[in-house]
């Protein structure tokens, strides 16, 4: 919490550069490491599985699948970790109702179950004897739109995984599933919705929250964004000088950054996308580094340059130090003039007032809400907005639709064919049952070279 730290220092009497550099130092480390477009949808398992274990059950998601030929993950083939011992006397148990912050899920006789079954693969079975059931890594192969996930190289029998299946039955996910997509309100500890799925419903859709159709909310902010990435592109809003914008900078931290530096690294080599961004420039300041900022301005032109500012509250701090670096760039290539933020500075932000109050248009801002995750905001105005301006909106509104086929997979395939589901799963089953605490994710693309950064956040 950025405001809280500054709180602290200020308490402390030390100076803000010390926080500056505290805060610099901890987002760099947040980018240090880890996933294509397609399985960025899947973070939806995690908030629905999530759902059911309170807290204090110490449940980790960690997917450990892989998907052939681009992303592949493997656990390791032996455990070096003191087993687990669980008889059915020492079971955790809470208070209240199960499965709605009562028993814990490693109370019940399935969690149980499998911790002995663990136990044994553990001493007894290896993945190359396991690769030898053809039949079983033809039954661990999935499909959706062409991709394909192998789950073969999984240390898992497949009487372990059927047990696992019964725990996913217990844990009621598929009920948990369809509770998160009709808005109710599973993030428990801030008692908001997770819907980052309605980012992409389609127009004819529509989610009732407080009241509330969100979807319409949605397609709201996505015409004004259309409208205004189409004005741009098309040479109708010109900069302050005249000149037709074709740089952008996306000035954001977090999720408002890896998010859609991720799909923009994506896009870049698609061949459609490549041609509807040529004459186009989009760049990333998210570090309070001043070198940051001028290897995001090196080169370009102020007068032909938009910037993107990216916080919702509009007070981040990191967010507004470069914010505030960015417009005395475009001050000092073109004046003081108010018209200079007007026409080269928008907003992705909830917050009106301190928009205005910093020089942007209002009808420059675009919105999102909190039932959206930073980590999740992609899909939102946080991408959406950097993204179109770059490729065109038809480019991003086919990203959402590819989103939302999956969203579709996710609500609808049995949970021994679902995809997300199977992913949590076989996370569950290395982490709490064999574990594995570690993961490694390779993309064999530099199309997804910020696949890992992005995906570290949202799992």
């Amino acid at each position: 919490r950025d405001e809280e730290v500054q709180g602290i220092f200020a308490r402390k009497g030390l100076p803000l550069r010390s926080f500056l550099t505290c805060s610099m130092t901890r987002h760099a480390m947040a980018r240090a490491a880890s996933a294509t477009a397609l399985f960025l949808l899947f973070a939806p398992l995690a908030a629905a599985f999530v759902a059911h274990f309170p807290s204090a059950s110490r449940i980790h998601l960690q997917s450990g699948s892989g998907i052939r030929s681009k992303v592949s993950v493997s656990s390791p083939g032996r455990g070096r970790v003191p087993p687990m011992r669980m008889s059915t006397a020492e079971r955790p148990v809470s208070s209240g109702p199960a499965g709605e912050g009562g028993d814990l899920i490693s109370a019940t006789d399935e969690w149980v179950k499998l911790a002995r079954k663990a136990e044994t693969i553990k001493k007894e079975t290896h993945i190359k004897d396991l690769l030898e059931d053809e039949d079983r890594s033809r039954a661990m192969q999935l499909e959706m739109d062409n991709a394909v996930v192998d789950f073969s190289r999984q240390r898992i029998t497949t009487d372990a995984l059927q047990d696992l299946l019964k725990l996913a039955e217990k844990a009621d996910v598929q009920g948990k599933i369809k509770k998160m997509l009709k808005g109710d309100k599973i993030n428990t500890s801030e008692d908001r919705s997770v819907l980052h799925t309605a980012l992409r419903a389609p127009r004819t859709e529509s989610t009732v929250v407080d009241g509330v159709d969100v979807v319409a909310q949605v397609w709201e902010v996505l015409d004004q964004i259309k409208a205004f990435s189409d004005m741009v592109r098309s040479g109708e809003h010109v900069g302050a000088t005249g000149k037709k914008i074709k740089n952008f900078i996306s000035v954001g931290i977090g999720g408002s950054y890896l998010g859609p530096a991720f799909m923009h690294e994506v896009l870049r080599f698609e061949r459609d996308a490549m041609e509807k961004s040529e004459g186009y420039n989009l760049r990333f300041l998210s570090n309070v580094d001043p070198t940051d900022s001028i290897i995001a301005t090196q080169g370009l032109d102020p007068e032909e340059t938009m910037v993107i500012v990216v916080s919702k509250t509009f007070t981040t701090a990191e967010t507004m130090l470069n914010a505030r670096t960015v417009r005395a760039w475009l001050w000092e290539a073109m004046g003081e003039d108010p018209e200079v933020v007007m026409r080269h500075m928008i907003a992705c932000s909830s917050n009106l007032e301190a928009v205005s109050a910093f020089g942007i248009d209002k009808a420059n801002t675009f919105g999102f809400w909190d039932w959206v995750g930073g980590r999740y905001s992609v899909c939102s105005a946080v991408g959406v907005v950097p993204l179109a301006l770059q490729y065109g909106f038809e480019t991003v509104e086919s990203f959402l639709k590819g989103c939302r086929n999956v969203d579709e997979h996710f609500a609808t395939a049995p949970l021994e064919k679902n995809i997300p589901v199977m992913m949590g799963l076989m996370g569950v089953w290395n982490n709490n049952f064999l574990g594995y605490h570690s993961r490694v994710i390779n993309p064999y693309s530099m199309n997804l070279a910020k696949f890992a950064s992005h995906i570290q956040q949202v799992d």
